[in-house]
């Protein structure tokens, strides 16, 4: 059997086993092709049907979370964890409450987040999950018992050389420090069992900015390796959540001007730049609309219901910070119009397939989300190394770190991809090296 033959078979056995799990689909599709190469100087993996065990998870969880509301009802959510691969270390990804989480959207995440850790070098598998709970509207009262109940069934599942989890959309500080507190009133103090956390709970300065951060480091060397900087480059972000902020933060600092962010009603266009200051106000503290924006920058021009990736200004870097699919194929065009040479994801498979061809046949180079936006988690296992160590690290040292995660991904996917494809295809580079670490290990490990 061919490598192109091989694919094509596991691509259908997960058709047809998980049909309507619509974006696990698609990230298997996006996936297993961009292997062919590999495999084809890797019989091995053929041979020993590797992808058939590498598409199926470990584990699968799912498990309802009761919860009483300020009015005294009593709520259920249905919540999941995918504990997917653990060859490299214990399972490790972040915990998202919004009410479009389901198996499909779990099952999708921790499949990217196997090779996303496995990038980062660090010892640490793959996993996601969540609920389908919505902490926007509640108070702080119904997010603790909503939590606290959360963690009172999952915690049979996690520990620190088990399961790791952290933080991802609707699941922040607060949200993370009420989880932390629930397991230890039932397990007793285990620093390492969840990373994210507030610092006076043994939480990593510099975990709030890592992934904004980090996206921005993967892309200065994506410029430094092409004789480029940030400097004077016009920069546009979708999204006004932890990533976004803080990629906007240091793009500011590194020369950029930022002209836009957006969250789930719209989004802002300041042609002066966005002043960051106001939007964390508006975001962090206030918990308010990106219009408010408007209140003191009344020139800005604010787009309700519309994708900031409409925006007809030119620009030179897209960083696509919200969530998965946000740039099909129509909007992937008007990025290419506006002169976008950069599109770097901070956020998860945020381009679908036909957007990335579109990318890749106009020259734009495509930042694929498990190389870019692997800051978070790599800042996670540094908390995890503190923990254990019971040491607390400087924000210069966890940064300093952090630029050097970064560079190693990026070049790492650079020259992977030299390797089995061209220099500029990122993605395939991405999903080749990740890969390799993990099916060698699961090789040495007896397929376990």
């Amino acid at each position: 059997m061919t490598a192109k033959q091989y694919i094509e078979t596991v691509l259908n056995e997960v058709k047809e086993k998980h049909a309507g799990k619509t974006e696990f689909i698609q990230a298997i599709e996006e996936f297993l092709p961009t292997l062919e190469a590999y495999l084809e100087d890797h019989t091995e993996i053929i041979e020993h049907n590797l992808l058939s065990l590498i598409v199926e998870p470990e584990r699968l969880i799912q498990f309802r979370v009761p919860w009483q509301d300020d009015e005294g009802h009593w709520q259920v959510n249905r919540a999941y964890r995918v504990q997917y691969n653990s060859a490299i270390g214990p399972y490790k990804g972040g915990l998202r409450f919004h009410p479009s989480t389901n198996e499909s959207i779990v099952r999708f995440l921790g499949f990217e987040q196997i090779f996303k850790n496995s990038l980062t070098g660090l010892p640490i598998g793959g996993g996601k999950g969540g609920s389908d709970f919505d902490p926007k509207g509640k108070s702080d009262a119904e997010v603790m018992r909503f939590c606290q109940s959360f963690m009172t069934e999952f915690q049979k599942h996690i520990g620190p050389d088990i399961d790791v989890p952290a933080g991802d959309i609707g699941v922040g500080g607060r949200e993370i420090g009420y989880l932390f507190g629930q397991y230890k009133r039932i397990n007793g103090f285990a620093a390492g069992v969840l990373t994210g956390k507030p610092v006076s709970s043994w939480g990593s300065l510099a975990r709030t900015e890592a992934t904004g951060y980090g996206l921005v480091y993967f892309v200065e060397n994506a410029l430094e390796d092409r004789n480029e900087t940030f400097e004077d480059k016009t920069v546009v972000v979708s999204g006004s959540g932890n990533v976004s902020i803080y990629a906007i933060e240091k793009a500011q600092e590194l020369g950029a001007k930022v002209v836009t962010c957006s969250d789930s009603s719209g989004y802002i266009y300041d042609a002066e730049g966005i002043d960051l200051a106001l939007v964390k106000e508006i975001k962090e503290i206030r918990r308010g609309r990106i219009k408010e924006y408007l209140e003191q920058h009344p020139n800005a021009v604010y787009v309700e219901g519309e994708s900031v990736w409409s925006l007809k200004e030119a620009y030179d870097i897209a960083l696509p910070c919200a969530t998965q699919n946000e740039i099909d194929a129509e909007l992937a065009q008007q990025v290419i119009a506006s002169g976008a040479k950069i599109v770097a994801e901070g956020a998860n498979m945020p381009s679908d397939k036909a957007a990335i061809d579109l990318y890749k046949e106009h020259g734009v180079l495509h930042c694929p989300g498990k190389a870019a936006n692997a800051g978070g988690v790599a800042v996670s296992a540094l908390e995890m190394a503190q923990n254990s160590a019971r040491l607390a690290w400087s924000f210069e040292r966890v940064d300093n770190e952090l630029k050097d995660i970064m560079k190693n991904i990026y070049y790492t996917c650079s020259k992977t991809a030299e390797t089995y494809a061209e220099k500029d295809d990122l993605m395939s580079g991405a999903n080749i090296a990740g890969f390799d670490r993990v099916v060698q290990t699961m090789l040495s490990q007896g397929l376990v």
